[in-house]
């Protein structure tokens, strides 16, 4: 015999039901959730990729920047036409021309009197690829920045981060004329000041470019562990010397402190050369003189043979994953590659191939310096975590 249901039973049927809508409404929230921080992992890997590659061509850059002025190129292009400047010499009645501008000029006077035009074709062509180079970064930051930008893959908070990196690249191309003017007017080479100014606005747009990219791809830090922060501080002060000690290689090669004293450990069969302060005021040895240049230059690299090993130790010591440790062990080893190309260079009498090297090294060192800074970072808070365990769930 069937009974009629009571209303308490109405009631539990409806209870469930609500409440099995209600999973289902959770659950597609959840999804949709899950979809919108895929798709956003998705634009930031784009976004990280693209400003890496503006790394790779800002590290040519600073390597044929290097080149350049090896070559003594650097002074071989008398105007600065950021536009028309793109175009080269196309006849040889337009080479005659350029080439008689550049007679005008100190450098041609002064030292390079005897130059023919094959050889002042070859300095042209370093220093145009110099400059073309240049133009092509700003390019290929600006045309991507456009795209990402009109689809609205750039988070709002990214956007005056990424203004700011093409306004200083903007700058860094106005320095690099205001460098080269230094060398047009009496002495026909480049203020050392504005030398060390040039190549350090590079590796700051360098590293704030690169330091935002490693914020796409690595958003949270795996090291949470207190114990982290001593070599936190410690990679924070080795950062810091390293850009020192490459302020101090713009010194020396502004100077041309390279030349002055090539013996290796000591400096002309001294350990502390003749004339360390001979200059008055006091301060500008320390810029401007060839002994306390490059005494400065060796003592820089002397502290990091102490600081990085010990980094590298308190590193080793510590509770970190795997990634940062692997960061750790590759800054020891570019250490070690960094000061036996210095020694090379400095015993060989500043060989083309082995300059240029150095210098492509102290940036290498920089870039594994701010990427063992990066993993040993302070974490955001739990929320980034939550979204961690949500895309894991949904993983599956």
């Amino acid at each position: 015999m069937l009974h009629a249901a009571s209303p308490v039973t109405h009631g539990v049927i409806a209870v469930a039901s609500m409440s099995g809508r209600e999973t289902q409404r959770h659950d597609k929230v959840a999804r949709r959730m899950h979809a919108g921080l895929l798709q956003e992992r998705h634009h930031h890997t784009q976004i990280a990729v693209w400003l890496l590659l503006c790394c790779a061509l800002i590290f040519t850059m600073v390597v044929v920047g290097g080149v350049t002025r090896l070559t003594h190129s650097g002074l071989s292009m008398v105007e600065w036409d950021p536009i028309m400047g793109v175009i080269p010499p196309l006849g040889q009645s337009q080479w005659e021309e350029t080439f008689h501008k550049y007679q005008q000029f100190p450098e041609y006077v002064q030292v390079n009197r005897d130059m023919t035009m094959s050889e002042f074709k070859f300095i042209y062509w370093m220093e145009y690829a110099h400059r073309l180079l240049g133009r092509g970064i700003g390019l290929a930051f600006l045309l991507p920045f456009l795209y990402f930008l009109f689809r609205r893959r750039i988070e709002r908070s990214l956007i005056p981060k990424l203004v700011a990196m093409f306004l200083l690249g903007g700058l860094q191309g106005l320095l690099g004329w205001f460098m080269v003017k230094s060398g047009l007017i009496d002495m026909p080479r480049v203020s050392p000041y504005r030398l060390t100014a040039h190549l350090i606005l590079a590796v700051i747009i360098y590293g704030y470019i690169l330091w935002v990219a490693l914020g796409l791809l690595f958003p949270d830090p795996e090291n949470r562990n207190p114990s982290a922060r001593p070599p936190r501080r410690l990679a924070h002060a080795t950062t810091v010397l390293i850009v020192v000690m490459i302020a101090s290689g713009g010194f020396v090669a502004g100077t041309k402190a390279g030349f002055a004293f090539i013996t290796f450990p000591l400096m002309n069969g001294r350990l502390i050369p003749e004339g360390l302060l001979a200059m008055r005021p006091v301060w500008t040895n320390f810029f401007e003189n060839v002994a306390t240049v490059q005494f400065d230059h060796r003592i820089i690299a002397y502290l990091l043979c102490l600081v990085v090993p010990w980094l590298w130790y308190r590193a080793a010591k510590a509770p970190l994953h795997a990634r940062a440790r692997l960061a750790s062990h590759a800054l020891l080893g570019m250490l070690v590659v960094q000061v036996s190309l210095g020694i090379a260079t400095l015993l060989l009498v500043v060989p083309v191939a082995l300059a240029a090297a150095h210098q492509a090294g102290a940036i290498l060192l920089f870039t594994i310096a701010l990427f063992v800074n990066h993993e040993l970072r302070r974490g955001r808070g739990p929320t980034l975590k939550w979204h961690t365990s949500t895309s894991s769930r949904w993983a599956g």
